[in-house]
């Protein structure tokens, strides 16, 4: 249906009046449908929208009041104005029962050209202006949607904005304390060594205490070194730039070795290591990072669950690879399982750390194609599993 298009609605049983009037409107701009009864009004009506109808009064079967108070009794048409054409001899009658059933206005017979035509025209730019004003308030409407839709996306923007302010704030403040921990260290050991080589203390440089220094002191060194590596992974995985370089290797080979690395650290936090490992599982990984994710969960491990049994296993998935890592600590809350895997977030309030150990190792599994999730029940310890594909993503360069 063209929506440009205004259409008159004429009832008349005579066809001779129906050409009569429609000679009288003498409108070439309107779309005129005639009906020469009641129910072929009804028809029309259902089928178009008309800005004015003109029915006369006196017709076989339905009469114009009839057809009328249809019209009034119908949510299509009762918008429509009712114009009715009646005998002069019957006015008043009519007239009254015209006003009754809805009409707006009467025409009189014999009909006068000047009083259709100002009808008509009166009748029909009341339509358009309607018509003009039903589109601009459409338009007001989507344009006031299309707002709150923007302000709902600014307002979503802001909180992003506010969040990403609140995590970088938290972020370098956790940073610089983490940081200034084992600097601080380092700088204590370097005054003391200072003030014994200056009073010629050559005692505290013995074999064996000079031994142990270093040990420390590389600790410490392997701790700033791992909080830098981690600040630099979340800049690249927030800018797509966490790159997989993938090689062949035995997943439980690399398992072995990297654990086989933290035999003194687990031996001073007394963690008991029991090692489950299915040999010739053999995938396409990227071993440094996949050694990232285990290291990641084996310090977890000693740091809140120290003392306890620590259970490593490495077995064949499916058509992939599970590796599990079983603590015997506290646990985690069901509440708290999903938000752990979030930056700078902590499996414990008390616990030191950046909290992006498990931010990290996250994206790096799913960049390999698998999943990391925690099983746990609060007193029973936590269980991490990281399932991957034997083919873990593809080589990207950096």
């Amino acid at each position: 249906m063209n929506d440009d298009k205004v259409r008159l609605l004429l009832v008349d049983d005579l066809p001779e009046n129906l050409a009569a009037l429609e000679a009288l409107i003498g409108r070439a701009d309107l779309e005129t449908h005639k009906a020469d009864s009641g129910t072929q009004a009804l028809e029309l009506l259902l089928t178009h929208d008309f800005a004015l109808a003109i029915l006369d009064v006196q017709m076989p079967g339905m009469d114009g009041f009839e057809l009328a108070e249809f019209m009034r009794g119908t949510e299509r048409t009762k918008h429509i104005p009712i114009v009715f054409v009646s005998a002069g001899s019957q006015e008043l009658n009519y007239a009254f029962k015209g006003y009754e059933t809805g009409a707006v206005d009467f025409l009189h017979k014999p009909l006068d050209v000047h009083a259709v035509r100002s009808k008509v025209n009166v009748f029909v730019d009341l339509y358009r202006q309607k018509r003009t004003l039903s589109r601009q308030l459409r338009a007001l409407q989507e344009a006031q949607l299309e707002q709150e839709m923007l302000m709902a996306e600014l307002q979503k923007t802001q909180a992003e904005l506010q969040l990403a302010i609140r995590n970088r704030d938290d972020f370098l403040s956790a940073a610089a304390h983490e940081l200034k921990t084992p600097l601080n260290v380092l700088k204590l050991h370097a005054q003391m060594r200072e003030r014994h080589l200056k009073h010629g203390d050559n005692s505290a440089f013995s074999g064996e205490k000079f031994a142990k220094m270093v040990t420390r002191e590389s600790r410490l060194v392997e701790t700033l070194v791992r909080q830098i590596d981690d600040m630099l992974d979340i800049s690249r995985i927030r800018t797509g730039k966490l790159y997989l370089r993938p090689t062949e290797f035995d997943l439980g080979e690399m398992v072995d070795d990297t654990v086989g690395q933290f035999s003194e650290q687990l031996a001073a936090t007394g963690n008991d290591l029991h090692l489950t490992i299915a040999r010739h599982i053999v995938g396409r990984w990227d071993q440094f990072r996949l050694e990232q994710v285990l290291t990641n969960l084996v310090t977890n491990a000693m740091r809140y669950a120290p003392g306890t049994p620590l259970e490593i296993t490495v077995t064949r998935h499916g058509s992939g690879a599970r590796i599990a890592v079983r603590d015997h600590g506290p646990g985690i809350p069901q509440e708290h399982q999903q938000r752990i895997f979030q930056q700078f977030e902590q499996a414990s309030g008390g616990a030191s750390g950046l909290g992006l150990g498990l931010y990290i190792s996250k994206q790096i599994v799913e960049a390999h194609g698998g999943d990391i999730f925690v099983q746990s029940i609060p007193g029973g310890g936590a269980t991490f599993l990281v399932e991957l594909p034997l083919e873990g993503g593809s080589e990207s360069e950096g």
